[in-house]
């Protein structure tokens, strides 16, 4: 082996090391936890496809996995038409848009359990400032994390507040159109809403794609807003009113460190592995034909 491959490697073993030891050796082995049964507190035992067959048999499986899909489904979409609106108003040549881009970014980079405490503040049906708002105009506000009906929407319009990083990458993108496409579509007659759709939004659908692959895995992974703000630190009261926020993640949380069925939890973590990979197999197929590179298409 050359010595600059002995090189590169060495630096590289850290991150290997990590992967190997934190990443793939456990996700090997809850693979192998999947078909036993295991409490984490004896010997597992195997089971072979049992947990796989209780899957199919468990109804609130079925209801996490539909809760996880309505946030999905609703808040992924919201996030990238507000992270690109954001991006064009921030491209634009403005006073203080370092300030706007600056305070737009915050919220993504702040700790996730901090932004869950202040919104149940914000959401708080009595004094929260969201409902104190909409009485302003005569409207009464909804019970929001009380209601059945409005818990996820809940959940969807807190998830807005942290578009900042898909919002960069959009902005990146936007920076990167050649100003002579416009100049040439402006030259032959197109207005700022033909241009838009003409020249930048095709020449910015890499970063769409990437925002919406993105977007979709976080979306189907989410967890930490519902445990803070619906009772996950409560046992037995999380994912409330009535299962409502009990997401796919949180429901194998609870299964895995709440009632110790390792086995199970392990097959649902790898049930969604799964879907997330065909979710995002799906969207890379379906997107081979709008999403534009330089020389064609993906």
């Amino acid at each position: 082996m050359k010595a600059e491959h002995k090189q590169g490697w060495l630096f590289v073993s850290p991150w290997v090391i990590g992967f190997v030891l934190l990443t793939a050796g456990p996700m090997v082995y809850s693979l192998y936890l999947s078909f036993t049964a295991s409490s984490l507190l004896s010997p597992p035992q195997w089971v072979g496809l049992e947990n796989y067959r209780r899957m199919f048999g468990d109804p609130i499986f079925y209801r996490s996995l539909g809760n996880t899909a309505y946030y999905a489904v609703l808040g992924v979409p919201l996030g990238m038409v507000l992270s690109l609106g954001l991006a064009l108003l921030l491209d634009a040549p403005v006073r203080g848009l370092g300030f706007f881009r600056t305070l737009f970014f915050l919220p993504s980079v702040t700790n996730t359990v901090a932004l869950s405490i202040l919104w149940l503040w914000l959401l708080n049906p009595e004094f929260g400032l969201i409902n104190l708002a909409l009485a302003r105009f005569g409207l009464e506000g909804p019970l929001w994390l009380q209601d059945e009906t409005w818990a996820k929407p809940a959940l969807v319009l807190m998830s807005l507040w942290t578009v900042g990083g898909q919002m960069i990458i959009c902005l990146a993108a936007l920076q990167g159109v050649p100003p002579e496409l416009k100049e040439a579509a402006a030259i032959d007659g197109a207005g700022p809403v033909r241009r838009f759709f003409a020249v930048t939004l095709p020449l910015i659908s890499p970063a769409l794609l990437f925002n919406l692959i993105m977007g979709l895995v976080g979306a189907l992974q989410v967890f930490t807003q519902a445990f803070v703000m619906t009772g996950g630190v409560q046992p037995g009261s999380e994912g409330g009113p009535n299962q409502s926020t009990l997401f796919i993640v949180l429901y194998i949380y609870k299964k895995a460190f709440q009632e110790y069925d390792m086995g199970y939890a392990s097959a649902l973590a790898w049930a969604l592995f799964l879907i997330i990979t065909v979710c995002t197999w799906i969207a890379w197929r379906v997107s081979k034909s709008r999403v534009h590179y330089e020389g064609g298409s993906a």
